[in-house]
């Protein structure tokens, strides 16, 4: 916990955990009925938990907002609200099972009052879940607001957010596990696995499983890198061989996603989260309508039309989509001209200068698709935001949906048209290489250097405290300065960026590497920077981010397989394509075709075999889940036949 702790109003000492930072006009009405409200007993509606107001820094010059407040709980609040979550422990037997503070004593680690049972990440994730769960009783505004409305049910956080008065809501950093977890992560450069199990005591399940999956991917291309190098050393000029190459790129995409979801449902168990149940999703914050009830909970929140949201999404959103791929399809033929002009140039004067002009053209069209590509990201935001979705899971998909449309389409289409339609190998092998070779830079460019740069530019404030903080080396920070400076950092977006990132380069991989081999070494050197890059950004230029207890990538992994799809589709044609599998056709077309998509069809059903082979959760776990299970049962009965004797005894 931090070293320093506060004290409540009501005099109990504790450790600050989550900082509420109020707009700086905020109304005291609305303060003091806030605090109570937080403050005041669960069964009188309360979250029960513990608040102060943070005081002022020392020696700083310019006004500093006073709506600060520490917000924290004591450890049998935290105890019984993992309770409710449903948080997951191992037990002194070895198994995982949901935490109950009855039998707390039953649980591996647990010792004395329970402290340092839970993570800093969960006792976050607990406070972040009591205040999202603080709901209004019988307030129809919030007071000194009429026109935040509230009514029963409705949760005074989402709202507070909504309308301003609550600026942003963040976990603090513990400045000593900090510092043990960035020195062996970051800060020494060695050849070993990243501290999965610290990262996610740290920041949570989410997070690690993002870092977990990108150093399986790294090591995943490690095989492909090795056969690429020689490869492309040595039969860089002969097109004929890269047939074995694609077959090898066909098996490699399918196996590796399966064993990524072993891998990650292994991780999942033994931190807790693959058996929890899921949450019963509450409306998204933006979500708005006219005011009815929920059929599910029976409390009062707003109602949109399915209706009115489906003609949003086809009537609107989908045009502008396609537009967008129309606007991408037209400036790739752009492209393409340019490419014909360097070309030309070349042909009439064969110099250096003019051989160095021929990647002029692709790293354009590189830096281009990278700027259309963060565009599009705000607009389909912006269209996505409008649909109005009720839950953040249908706002996700359909986000991802968009985006890994147009960014497929924008990054690849080239390269698509020059396999298939013009059919150049060469320039396929060059584009290929210019696009991935910018796209890296750029992106290490923007995820790197930007972010730090651009949050000292934009705060001199943020400035003078860094620099105060590097006057604190040896001695810890004080508490009101680290909360002010945590609070002018950057909030961290979440890992959609970076999913999004490696399923480009995935596709990268996968689709065309075949005919340029280094592809996947590039690959690897990007992922060792990317790991130290996200280490740094996470641990010294963003917020700490709440934990979020994921089970798996979700959604994206999803997207992988559907590349891994494309992949056998494109380079089955690529084989089909090569001069090597013309040769045995050299008077039938047709007879090339139809081979080409009977191999395809053969390939995909031994894809889909394979993916049926290989089991998503290893033997052992099911073992454990399935014995969890039975036991829960056993236990029910117990309690029912109970329940049925002692109202057996009471009759009598």
């Amino acid at each position: 916990m931090l070293q320093e702790s506060s004290v409540d109003s009501s005099g109990s000492r504790f450790a600050p955990l989550v900082v509420l930072e109020l707009a700086s006009d905020t109304k005291e009405e609305a303060i003091a009925w806030l605090l109570s409200r937080i403050r005041d007993w669960q069964q009188n509606g309360g979250a029960e938990l513990l608040v102060e107001q943070l005081g002022p820094g020392i020696g700083v010059e310019e006004k500093e907002n006073p709506n600060m407040f520490l917000v924290g709980a004591s450890m049998q609040r935290l105890l019984c609200g993992a309770e409710d979550l449903g948080l997951f422990k191992e037990c002194t037997d070895g198994s995982m099972r949901a935490f109950t503070f009855a039998s707390k004593h039953n649980f591996k680690d647990f010792k004395g009052d329970g402290d340092g049972f839970l993570s800093m990440a969960e006792c976050q994730y607990v406070i972040k879940h009591e205040l999202d769960t603080l709901r209004a009783k019988e307030e129809t505004n919030v007071p000194g607001y009429s026109h935040a409305k509230l009514y029963p049910g409705k949760s005074i956080i989402r709202r507070l957010l909504s309308k301003g008065i609550l600026i942003q809501m963040f976990p603090l950093h513990e400045n000593e596990e900090l510092k043990r977890l960035s020195f062996s992560w970051y800060k020494k450069v060695k050849v070993s696995l990243q501290p999965l199990d610290d990262i996610r005591h740290y920041y949570g399940e989410g997070q690690a499983l993002y870092f977990g999956f990108l150093e399986y991917f790294t090591f995943a291309l490690v095989p492909m890198a090795l056969i690429g190098v020689p490869y492309y050393l040595f039969d860089w000029e002969d097109y004929d061989k890269y047939v074995v190459f694609a077959v090898f790129n066909l098996i490699w995409c399918t196996v590796i996603l399966e064993l990524w979801k072993r891998r990650s449902a292994s991780l999942a168990y033994y931190w807790g989260t693959l058996c929890r149940k899921k949450a019963f999703e509450e409306p998204r914050p933006g979500f708005h309508g006219v005011l009815g009830h929920n059929p599910v909970t029976g409390r009062a929140e707003p109602i949109y039309p399915t209706s009115k949201r489906h003609l949003r999404v086809y009537l609107v959103s989908l045009p502008f989509v396609l537009l967008c791929l129309y606007l991408s399809l037209y400036i790739m033929m752009i492209y393409f001209q340019m490419e014909g002009w360097a070309l030309s140039i070349y042909d009439e004067n064969p110099t250096f200068w003019t051989h160095i002009l021929l990647f002029i053209p692709s790293i354009i069209y590189a830096v281009v698709i990278e700027a259309m590509n963060l565009i599009y990201r705000y607009a389909a935001e912006f269209l996505t935001e409008w649909e109005n979705h009720r839950l953040e899971s249908s706002y996700q998909n359909h986000l991802v949906l968009k985006v890994l449309v147009f960014n497929f389409f924008n990054c690849f289409a080239s390269l698509f048209y020059i396999a298939f339609v013009m059919q150049d190998m060469e320039l396929l092998r060059q584009s290929l290489a210019t696009l991935l070779i910018t796209s890296q830079i750029l992106n290490q460019f923007m995820e790197a250097f930007l972010p730090y740069w651009l949050q000292r530019r934009r705060n001199k404030k943020m400035i003078r405290k860094i620099q105060k903080r590097r006057l604190y080396e040896e001695k810890e920070l004080p508490l009101v300065e680290q909360v002010r400076l945590e609070a002018d950092m950057s909030t961290y977006l979440g890992t959609f960026d970076d999913y999004l990132e490696l399923f480009l380069l995935f596709g990268y991989v996968s689709l065309f590497s075949c005919v340029f081999p280094l592809a996947a070494v590039l690959v690897v050197l990007n992922n060792i920077t990317e790991v130290y890059s996200d280490a740094f950004k996470m641990c010294r230029v963003f917020k700490r981010p709440f934990a979020d207890p994921a089970a798996n990538i979700g959604v994206w992994q999803l997207a992988f397989e559907a590349m891994s799809v494309i992949a056998v589709v494109t380079n089955c044609a690529l084989i089909g394509m090569s001069p090597q599998v013309r040769s045995y056709f050299p008077e039938s077309e047709t007879q090339l075709i139809l081979c080409t998509v009977a191999a395809e069809h053969v390939l995909l059903g031994f894809k889909f075999i394979l993916t049926f082979l290989i089991q998503d959760v290893p033997k052992h776990i099911q073992d454990k889940l399935a014995r969890l299970e039975f036991e829960s049962l056993e236990a029910l009965k117990k309690k029912k036949m109970l329940e049925a004797s002692q109202l057996s005894k009471t009759v009598q």
